[in-house]
This record gives C-alpha cells, sequence and structure tokens, in this order.
C-alpha cells in the first residue's frame, strides 16, 4: 500500500514539473537561441545546423554504448537518459516547433521573427548529426571486423607456412651449434 501512494505521488509530482518546465523552457530556449542570433540569417543557419548536429551526433554515440556487456541495466537506462539529456537543444526546438500550447507558439514566433533559419537548419543539422553518428558507428564495426578477419587469415597462413614437427628442417633450426675445439 505504501509503494503505491509513493508511486502516485511521484506521478504528481512529475506531472507538476513537467507542466512548469513545458510553460517555461520554449520561451527560455527562443529567447537564448534569438540573443544569440540577433536576427541575422547567417547566424541562425550557423547556430542551427550547429545544435542540430552536435546534439544528434554526441547523443547517439552515448546511447550506443549502452549496448556494452559490461553495464549492468541501471547503468544502461543511466547511459540512455543521459543522451537524452544531450539531445536537449534538439528537443526544446522540437518541442516549439511542434508544441500546442501558448509556451510553444510564444517561442515559434521569437524564433521565426528573431532567429531566421534556426528552425529548418537545426533540423537538417540533426539529420546530418545522426547520420555521421551511424557512419562512424559502421566504420568502426567494419574495421574491428577487418582486424579479426586479418588476424585470423595472418594466424592461417602461418599455421600454413609452418614445417611440420619432427622434420629436417625444423630439426636444423633448432640443433645446437658444438663446440670449437
Amino acid at each position: 500500500m505504501r509503494r503505491i501512494v509513493v508511486v502516485l505521488a511521484l506521478v504528481v509530482v512529475a506531472l507538476i514539473v513537467y507542466s512548469v518546465l513545458a510553460a517555461a523552457l520554449p520561451r527560455w530556449w527562443s529567447r537564448r537561441v534569438a540573443d544569440q542570433v540577433d536576427g541575422r540569417m547567417t547566424a541562425g543557419v550557423f547556430w542551427g545546423l550547429f545544435y542540430g548536429f552536435v546534439f544528434s551526433f554526441l547523443p547517439v554515440l552515448v546511447a550506443w554504448q549502452a549496448r556494452r556487456p559490461f553495464l549492468k541495466w541501471p547503468w544502461k537506462i543511466t547511459v540512455v537518459v543521459l543522451a537524452l539529456v544531450l539531445a536537449a537543444p534538439n528537443w526544446l526546438t522540437l518541442s516549439i516547433s511542434l508544441g500546442q500550447n501558448s509556451a510553444s507558439d510564444a517561442g515559434w514566433i521569437k524564433l521565426v521573427n528573431d532567429a531566421p533559419g534556426f528552425q529548418w537548419s537545426s533540423l537538417f543539422g540533426a539529420v546530418a548529426g545522426v547520420a555521421a553518428a551511424l557512419a562512424l558507428l559502421v566504420l568502426t564495426f567494419e574495421s574491428r571486423r577487418r582486424k579479426k578477419q586479418v588476424s585470423r587469415l595472418r594466424s592461417e597462413l602461418a599455421e600454413r607456412d609452418a614445417p611440420p614437427a619432427g622434420t629436417a628442417e625444423s630439426n636444423e633450426l633448432h640443433r645446437e651449434d658444438p663446440p670449437h675445439a
């Protein structure tokens, strides 16, 4: 019974925190971006590409670490949560672009007027960041696979070229020189 009450209390607290953050964060983020961009299209495109790329590239790489076999479940969950937190700038921009509350509407108006080009370039940067992270992961996987393959082929080649035990060639290699008189 006590656990049910604690869980319900945590759910209520989470809903209150979500409501407060949903009302405050989109406005706050749009003001931060608008201050950085200062109404310049080139700055909006630059910062949008930067935030979109970096804060999707890094979270993908961090989330990929959760698949490590030595991590126990609590740590895997922590790694995934860390990746989601790292993607916060993209989540905030997405909440402004797709949000249906007054804070999102106010943030959207602020971004459109004071940070032109930011939203779309953020989207393109995020797509490029995910693509780059996936390409890096594939290249890393292929590199490791090829290293193992080269190692296996080298050992097979050494096995094939090694003379069989007990042959004259192998005895000559291991013969001691007679002492000099």
